[in-house]
């Protein structure tokens, strides 16, 4: 098929990419149904994108597809580098709190990467990426509260108040 895939122009990571691929129509046996397969040729692999919804163009599969490897990316995120996949709670309450609570410190790390001067520094680059990831800015704001102003005590009055951790919550969020 990759013979007669077209490149196409896709809206693709927040940017205009070309992209070839090739489409058809099948018929799936197990649902009785109409399949539209489509293989994107890649440089060194090709994926094939499938759906039962024919009304979509192959643009639009690929751009569907592609937002929606971004939200399995941020699930990833709140699973390995939040820390909810290693729960070992299993009351149904304590585990919905356990996923809030780490629902909240994603949303916390991101409102402090909104509030960033600048881009975090990449800690593994490569040169088809230039956007920073999760971890960078989760590894900038553990930096950022790991320095001497940060704390969560009351001041006793020999020492300056440092920044408690209600007053940065809030701070990012107004």
């Amino acid at each position: 098929m990759q013979a007669q895939a077209q490149t196409d122009k896709v809206q693709l990571y927040s940017g205009q990419r070309e992209v070839k691929a090739a489409a058809w129509v099948e018929m799936l046996k197990t649902l009785r149904c109409p399949m539209r397969v489509v293989w994107v040729y890649r440089r060194r692999q090709s994926v094939a994108l499938m759906t039962t919804d024919l009304t979509l163009s192959v643009v639009q599969l690929i751009a569907y597809y592609s937002a929606r490897w971004k939200i399995a990316s941020g699930f990833r995120e709140i699973k390995q580098a939040i820390g909810s996949a290693h729960t070992q709670t299993r009351n149904p309450d304590t585990v919905s709190n356990h996923l809030h609570c780490c629902r909240f410190a994603t949303a916390v790390v991101w409102l402090y990467a909104i509030h960033l001067p600048k881009a975090p520094t990449r800690r593994y680059r490569s040169k088809h990426t230039t956007q920073y990831t999760f971890a960078d800015v989760r590894r900038e704001l553990s930096d950022f509260i790991a320095d001497g102003d940060f704390g969560v005590d009351c001041p006793d009055g020999t020492r300056p108040p440092r920044k408690p951790l209600i007053s940065l919550v809030m701070g990012l969020v107004a």
